[in-house]
């Protein structure tokens, strides 16, 4: 079975780039634009890793890592934060949330590395 990844962004660009990434890496995709929305398809379709903007309208990524974290309870499924605004306290609160904490750009190949790594998975190919 394929692992499925959710990645949650409210910038469309970023999003399909990520959905991208990931299919040609062999992975199933779901994508949400916004936190109500990531905690919905989360719902419906327990991912087996989540990559979120933390800088989103209404619910930003904090608060979403948050709900999800409880939704999931007590799964506890890799929560990667996705940045292109660098928070001083960015990295320190990922840690205490769970999860892991990269700053934008990221090289594709990086990601689907990291995303192999904690889902134990060769990197897949295309």
């Amino acid at each position: 079975m394929t692992s499925l990844i959710l990645v949650v962004d409210d910038f469309k660009t970023a999003r399909e780039l990520y959905v991208r990434t990931f299919k040609a890496g062999g992975y199933d995709v779901e994508e949400a634009h916004n936190g109500p929305e990531a905690l919905e398809k989360s719902s419906q379709r327990e991912p087996d890793m989540v990559l979120i903007d933390i800088i989103m309208p209404g619910m930003d990524g904090w608060e979403t890592v948050r709900r999800l974290k409880e939704q999931q309870a007590p799964r506890d499924i890799p929560i990667v934060i996705i940045t292109g605004a660098p928070q001083p306290d960015g990295a320190r609160r990922a840690r205490e949330a769970g999860c892991t904490y990269i700053v934008k750009p990221v090289l594709p190949e990086a990601l689907l590395r990291m995303t192999g790594e904690m889902l134990g998975h060769e990197i897949a190919r295309s």
